[in-house]
């Protein structure tokens, strides 16, 4: 692997650097005497993509909700409720991949593409084998799972969701590995390869369901398969594309899959906070919905459309997510604090702009995009307010509640974020859903006025920690914390 590494590294040499200062000269002053990590070609060459790619994977669960839709309100709830806990499994194999992106991309800055490589390899041997013992414990256990957290939902919504649950659970090895490779080319600085593979992954899914819900009649079935069909061939394109020794990390021909105990531990450092934060949130969710779940069907439809219409408004803000990992990571990697604060604030502007604009669309065509689902007139109304609370806070709070933190973890400072996470989905999303959503009776409306309750408290926890600088001592890589 060294061997390979030293002559594909001697080939690229002299370009990169030539490129490099030539961007430079046009990029804004960053940390003085320092030309820039990046430039606004090189953000937007990351960034564009990103969005995109975004787009395309709320489609995903858009079109499955859309099309699910046709099947009735049992169908559609069914599929509702399991992706709660898609999501929630979902995102431990996410949170994984982000620590190994973090690692990875504080290497490149650092200029160390040996171990860049090594601990690409290291993350993929993880993500895999954590994300195989998920799948056989969510099958063997799918239908005490669903009664545990939904134990009081109607026999064919129950019905509809063990069958999605048992489908999906096939396919978590393969988003494991998709998420994670695609997580490596990020922090190159590549989006663009996860962007193409995504939108052949979408177009994938979307025939799929046209093909197996409408024309096979085959409801949830067909939903669930077309969604593992697309996965399954979105993870082994990216998997070949990595082994390309010209990529800046890539996976030599043998000797990858030797476990280095170092390096994992270096990687779990990150993703285990992370991943534990991320579940959390996610069981937080998954229970919030169990609530609304006692409230009858019709909440459940319209949580269900509400969910897949917000997610169009957190597009921006995914987008951002994933590009702070990559952007922050690489000045921490290069020991450069003044340009990791720069670009966190430069970033979240951006973030702040886009989304605005984005939200204020989406509450303007409201109407007309509701009218695409086929539900009843009172299901659609609930979803309406539900929408209006989301997208209209979601202005104002969102970046800071979710795109902010990433800067933190990309700095390793990944035990403050978790802390604050827990502790707010815990007293915030849970303890007053119930209070507000069942206590005071206002059903799911409630549930959501608790969500911006959670929101408002990250704003202030994540403002705070960011404005004092103690999120940039916590660099697992030696020598960070001094330049």
């Amino acid at each position: 692997m060294k061997e390979e590494i030293q002559k594909s590294e001697a080939a690229r040499k002299a370009e990169p650097m030539e490129r490099t200062q030539e961007e430079c000269a046009t990029g804004e002053t960053a940390s003085p005497g320092r030309p820039p990590l990046f430039t606004n070609q090189m953000l937007k060459k990351l960034i564009v993509p990103l969005i995109i790619e975004q787009v395309l994977a709320i489609t995903v669960g858009m079109a499955d909700t859309m099309m699910i839709s046709a099947a009735g309100e049992a169908a559609i709830s069914g599929v509702s409720l399991v992706d709660m806990i898609n999501n929630l499994l979902i995102n431990i194999f996410a949170a994984i991949a982000t620590g190994g992106a973090v690692v990875c991309s504080q290497y490149i800055g650092a200029k160390d593409r040996k171990a860049a490589c090594e601990s690409a390899g290291q993350l993929l041997i993880i993500t895999v084998m954590i994300s195989a013992g998920i799948m056989g414990l969510t099958i063997g256990f799918r239908r005490p799972m669903l009664r545990l957290f939904f134990g009081s939902i109607e026999e064919d919504v129950m019905s509809a969701a063990i069958t999605y649950l048992l489908i999906s659970a096939l396919s978590y090895p393969f988003l494991a590995l998709y998420n994670s490779c695609a997580a490596l080319f990020r922090s190159m600085g590549n989006s663009r390869i996860s962007m193409l593979t995504s939108l052949l992954m979408n177009i994938i899914n979307i025939i799929g369901n046209a093909i197996l819900i409408f024309v096979c009649d085959m409801g949830v079935a067909g939903a669930a398969l077309a969604s593992m069909v697309s996965r399954m061939t979105a993870a082994i394109i990216l998997f070949v594309l990595l082994h390309n020794p010209e990529n800046t990390i890539f996976l030599p021909k043998s000797g990858w899959l030797k476990l280095n105990g170092g390096m994992i531990r270096r990687i779990l450092r990150i993703g285990i906070p992370n991943g534990l934060e991320n579940s959390i949130f996610q069981l937080g969710r998954v229970l919030v919905v169990s609530i609304i779940a006692g409230f009858g069907t019709v909440q459940i439809a319209a949580n269900a459309v509400a969910n897949s219409m917000d997610s169009m408004g957190c597009i921006p803000g995914q987008a951002m997510n994933l590009a702070v990992i990559t952007v922050v990571g690489q000045c921490i990697g290069a020991a450069d604090r003044q340009q990791a604060i720069f670009y966190t604030k430069k970033l979240l502007k951006f973030t702040y702009a886009i989304t605005a604009v984005l939200e204020l669309i989406i509450l303007a065509t409201l109407p007309l995009t509701l009218s695409i689902y086929r539900v009843s007139e009172e299901t659609r109304n609930l979803s309406m307010i539900l929408i209006w609370i989301h997208n209209g806070c979601a202005i104002l709070l969102w970046p800071a509640s979710f795109t902010l933190p990433n800067a933190l973890r990309a700095a390793n400072d990944v035990k403050f974020t978790m802390v604050i996470s827990i502790f707010s989905m815990c007293a915030f999303r849970l303890v007053f859903s119930y209070i507000i959503g069942v206590g005071m009776g206002l059903g799911a409306i409630g549930v959501w006025i608790a969500m911006v309750m959670d929101w408002i408290f990250r704003v202030t926890c994540f403002g705070i920690r960011f404005k004092s600088g103690r999120w940039l001592c916590h660099s697992g890589l030696k020598g960070f914390a001094e330049e």
